[in-house]
C-alpha cells in the first residue's frame, strides 16, 4: 500500500489563491470579485497583481453573482468568491437563473465550507452546499482535498468553459498529494488499490480515508481508497470498477447525507453494481461551535470512524 506523507499543513483556500494567481498570469481575461471577504477567500495576491481586474462587491452576494454573469457574457472568465454558506444559500436564485441556466463562464469560489470552519458555528458552517450545487443542470462541482489539489483544480476550472462550483476550507490540513499532478475534471483518483473494501472520500475526508486504510492494513484488511475531487460530473466507471472488485463500499464526506456524495454513489451503484454501503457524513444535523478537530471527531468524520464503517461494510457481504 502506498504511504502518503503530510508535507506541511496548509489551508485549501490558500491553494485556491495560488491557483487563481497562476491562472490569471496566463489569461488576461480572468477577473475576480469578492463579497467583502477577499482576504478570507485568499484573493489578496490576485488583487495586488491585478488591481484593475478585481472588484469588491461588498456584502451583496446576489448582486455579485449578477455582475459576474454579466461580465462573463462579455467574454471574461469570472471568479466570484465568498463563504460557502453565503455564496450558495443566500444567492441560490441568482446562481440558478444567471449562471446555471445561462451557462455563463462563472466560477463560484466557496471558502470556509463544511464543519471544519470551526468556532463560527452553525450559521456559517454549510453542510448542504454540494446538494444545492449538484442539483443545477450543467454545474461542475469540485471539492479538492488539500492545498496542492485545490491549486490544480482552480487552474483547471479557469481553463474550463462553463459554470463551476469550487469548494474549499478554512483550516490548515495535511498537504499530501503530488504538486505536479494536473487536475482532470470528472476523473477520480485511486489513492491506494485494495481488494476487501472500497473507501470513497472527498475533500478533507480523503486524508482521513488514507489514514483509515493504514489502520485497516494493520488488521489484514485491504482497502482501496478513491479520491472523488469532482463530484459532478462523477466518474462512474471508477466507482463501478472498484465496487465490482471489493463488493463493499464506504463513502466519507464533510457534508450532510441528503443529496451529498454518498447518495450520489449509492445511485450509481444501484444502477450498475448493487453493493453494500456504509456512510460517513454529518447525517441530518446543523453544525455547532468548536475546533475543527473536535467537530470532526464529534460528528464521526475521522479515520477511526471510517475504519469502523469499513469493517461493517465487509461484514455485510
Amino acid at each position: 500500500m502506498k504511504r502518503y506523507t503530510d508535507t506541511g499543513k496548509k489551508d485549501t483556500r490558500s491553494g485556491f489563491g495560488e491557483g487563481l494567481y497562476e491562472a490569471a498570469m496566463k489569461n488576461p481575461d480572468i477577473i475576480a470579485m469578492a463579497a467583502d471577504l477577499a482576504s478570507s477567500v485568499k484573493m489578496d495576491k490576485f488583487f495586488k497583481a491585478f488591481p484593475d481586474r478585481f472588484f469588491q462587491c461588498g456584502i451583496a452576494e446576489a448582486n455579485m453573482i449578477g455582475v459576474a454573469a454579466g461580465m462573463a457574457v462579455t467574454g471574461k472568465t469570472v471568479f466570484a468568491g465568498s463563504f460557502a454558506e453565503f455564496v450558495t444559500g443566500r444567492v441560490y436564485d441568482q446562481i440558478r437563473q444567471e449562471v446555471a441556466y445561462g451557462q455563463t463562464n462563472v466560477k463560484i469560489a466557496a471558502s470556509h465550507a463544511g464543519i471544519t470552519l470551526g468556532e463560527d458555528g452553525a450559521t456559517h458552517q454549510t453542510m448542504e452546499d454540494i446538494t444545492l450545487m449538484r442539483a443545477l443542470p450543467g454545474m461542475v462541482v469540485i471539492n479538492p482535498c488539500d492545498f496542492n489539489q485545490t491549486k490544480a483544480a482552480t487552474i483547471a476550472a479557469a481553463e474550463y468553459t462553463g459554470p463551476v462550483y469550487l469548494r474549499f476550507g478554512r483550516p490548515a490540513v495535511p498537504n499530501f498529494t503530488d504538486p505536479d499532478r494536473k487536475f482532470e475534471i470528472g476523473k477520480a483518483i485511486v489513492m491506494n488499490e485494495g481488494s476487501d473494501v472500497t473507501v470513497i472520500a472527498t475533500g478533507h475526508l480523503v486524508w482521513e480515508a488514507v489514514k483509515a486504510a493504514e489502520i485497516l492494513e494493520a488488521e489484514g484488511i485491504s482497502a482501496e481508497v478513491i479520491d472523488i475531487a469532482t463530484i459532478k460530473p462523477i466518474d462512474r466507471d471508477a466507482i463501478v470498477a472498484s465496487a465490482s472488485k471489493t463488493r463493499a463500499v464506504v463513502c466519507a464526506e464533510e457534508h450532510n447525507m441528503a443529496g451529498g456524495l454518498g447518495e450520489l454513489i449509492a445511485g450509481v451503484l444501484a444502477e450498475d453494481c448493487p453493493t453494500r454501503m456504509e456512510f460517513i457524513n454529518g447525517k441530518d444535523r446543523f453544525g455547532q461551535s468548536g475546533t475543527p478537530s473536535e467537530l470532526m471527531a464529534a460528528y464521526g468524520l475521522d479515520a477511526q470512524h471510517i475504519a469502523e464503517a469499513a469493517r461493517r461494510a465487509i461484514s455485510k457481504k
